[in-house]
């Protein structure tokens, strides 16, 4: 297979007008010069700009943006002292060689040292840049207006009118005492039982996942993923100094086949596992196979940690089957991951552990270790939107919106080019074929301002794939379309 170095294209000798090309705004507030220096660094950020590139003149950029030659000396001059420009006497501005990210340490213990055109982390720093919703299609979020900003403002609120002395001391380490209380009853509906000392809050799934791979591996280990998978994990995984190995993922579960094959080569201490809604596909795990990977993890003596992220995204047993591992070990060999950072909001960072009693004390400890507590601001929050019924009746909203566009912008790829050949009929995602290299058509995206996931990113082998995770939910913009149409017709 052709590995993603060789599908890279040279460096040009100088950056293109359509390249350097930026939009400047003089009523925004913030200076020309800011904004030129800010714009010219994400694009170097993105690779949109290559190292040694020659930036251009400052004759020509004033030109060409309207704005005063001073002003593109101060941007030029501001880029080369934060080291993205570097100043060639006679000869111009040229983009300076920057120090490789930390996300290229998985590719560096693979071998393989040349750099990679979109690492571990580009989406997610793409992520955070102020894109419209409806130009982010790879993103991993619901639009803020698909959310409901006033269910957390009467959270906030409500706390602020309580005594103002629970909001100044530490929580409590292994979390809010009334929120484990009512996510024993939201387990219990999943038919798993847990009791309040079982559960372990944490700041999201990321650090819920963080935690449980520091107690449980040490440098030298493996931990198995899905392939595809959530890729965020894979870097923090390989800084751990873990092997992550990838277990093929199909409609239904893992490929049982080679889970069992590899178990008895890698010997591994975990299987992380998205068995409802797997993210980037949107499918579920069947019963039958849940049985069989809590098999092979008997045989193998390994961990199964679920990731149910997605968990209220989808409308239940009795509508559509879905089984959770944990419900069928009930927390023995299975260690259960939730939160509510997709259903309520990004940036109220407050998921979940549920595990056996003793191995929640041992999590515990290492939490309050690093981080002390979470925050109980936002605990009270969440459990005030639990606890008052609320919450139900959101997810039932949220699912409705997704329902109603989920097989229009399934027909709408398929009109424009792409293969949708695996199709779920709940969650927020397709995993969509585009027929050619994704990793290409995401970087002419970004050139037009919008942001795509490819496949690429969803393996810990990272090599070049012809998927795409498209985020049904992001698709309002009819230019995502035209461009994909475009762009699929010249592949």
């Amino acid at each position: 297979m052709t590995n993603t170095a060789s599908l890279r294209r040279k460096p040009p000798a100088s950056v293109s007008p359509s390249t350097a090309t930026q939009v400047l705004s003089r009523e925004s507030g913030e200076s020309l010069v800011a904004q030129i220096v800010r714009a010219i660094e994400a694009r170097i950020d993105d690779k949109l700009l290559r190292t040694g590139a020659r930036m251009p003149s400052i004759r020509h950029y004033s030109d060409l943006h309207g704005v005063s030659r001073f002003t593109v000396v101060e941007a030029y001059d501001r880029l080369v002292a934060k080291g993205f420009l570097e100043s060639r006497r006679g000869s111009g501005f040229f983009v300076r060689e920057r120090a490789p990210m930390v996300a290229a340490v998985a590719q560096s213990q693979a071998g393989d040292a040349s750099p990679r055109q979109l690492d571990v982390v580009w989406l997610v720093r793409n992520m955070f840049r102020q894109y419209p919703p409806e130009k982010m299609p790879g993103s991993g979020v619901l639009p803020n207006d698909w959310l409901n900003g006033e269910l957390i403002a009467d959270g906030l609120r409500a706390l602020s009118r309580q005594n103002q002395n629970l909001l100044l001391s530490y929580g409590n380490p292994q979390g809010f005492l009334p929120l484990r209380q009512q996510l024993q009853l939201k387990l219990a509906e999943l038919e798993i039982a847990a009791t309040p000392d079982q559960i372990v809050t944490t700041s999201g799934v990321t650090q819920a996942l963080d935690l449980v791979a520091r107690h449980f591996t040490q440098p030298g280990d493996t931990i198995f993923v899905d392939d595809p998978a959530w890729f965020l994990m894979f870097g923090s995984f390989v800084t751990l100094g873990t092997k992550v190995v990838g277990i093929p993922r199909l409609a239904d579960g893992p490929d049982i086949a080679k889970l069992a094959e590899l178990a008895a080569l890698h010997k591994p201490k975990l299987y992380v596992i998205n068995s409802v809604l797997h993210n980037p596909t949107s499918t579920s795990l069947s019963a039958a196979k849940a049985f069989q990977i809590l098999k092979i993890a008997e045989q193998h003596d390994f961990t199964i940690v679920e990731d149910d992220i997605y968990c209220d995204m989808h409308p239940g047993a009795a509508v559509q089957p879905a089984t959770r591992i944990a419900a069928l070990d009930q927390l023995n060999r299975v260690i259960y991951l939730g939160g509510f950072s997709k259903t309520l909001a990004a940036n109220l960072r407050v998921g979940f552990i549920a595990t056996s009693h003793e191995m929640a004390i041992r999590l515990s400890d290492r939490k309050m270790l690093t981080t002390l507590t979470t925050t109980e601001i936002c605990e009270r929050v969440v459990y005030k939107i639990l606890s008052e019924g609320r919450y139900r009746k959101h997810v039932d909203r949220l699912r409705g919106k997704l329902d109603g566009v989920r097989d229009k912008t399934m027909r709408q790829l398929e009109r424009v080019g792409l293969t949708v050949d695996i199709s779920a009929p709940a969650g927020m995602f397709v995993w969509a074929d585009a027929g050619c290299d994704t990793t290409v058509l995401t970087e002419k995206g970004l050139e037009q301002g919008y942001l795509f996931a490819p496949g690429s990113l969803f393996s810990p082998n990272q090599l070049p794939s012809t998927r795409t995770r498209i985020n049904v939910a992001s698709m309002a913009d009819p230019g995502v379309l035209r461009f994909l149409e475009s762009e699929l017709a010249k592949a």
